[in-house]
């Protein structure tokens, strides 16, 4: 089984996922268990991080808020899109 599904013809890379939220709202999730929310600008092959708007949580308190932040990529664990707005707590 190659894992796609049958009549589909294509197949989305994780490359390809992270084209796609690219300016989209995004939960970033540090190695040190502290989030950061706000709009991806861009990444590059090393997942390092360029955000906008970016609020930093630790332990779901919301701590600072930054206009621009840079994320060096060996301290991501995990980028997830952000399905609800920051008020709802995503």
């Amino acid at each position: 089984m190659s894992g796609v599904e049958k009549g589909s013809t294509t197949t989305k890379t994780p490359a390809d996922f992270l084209k796609s939220i690219r300016g989209r709202p995004v939960v970033v999730k540090l190695n040190s268990g502290v989030d950061y929310r706000g709009i991806l600008a861009c990444l590059d092959g090393y997942m390092n991080i360029a955000m906008e708007q970016t609020e930093e949580y630790v332990n779901g308190q919301l701590k600072n808020k930054y206009g621009d932040a840079f994320i060096r990529g060996n301290n991501v664990l995990y980028i997830s899109t952000s399905k609800r707005t920051l008020a709802e707590g995503a």
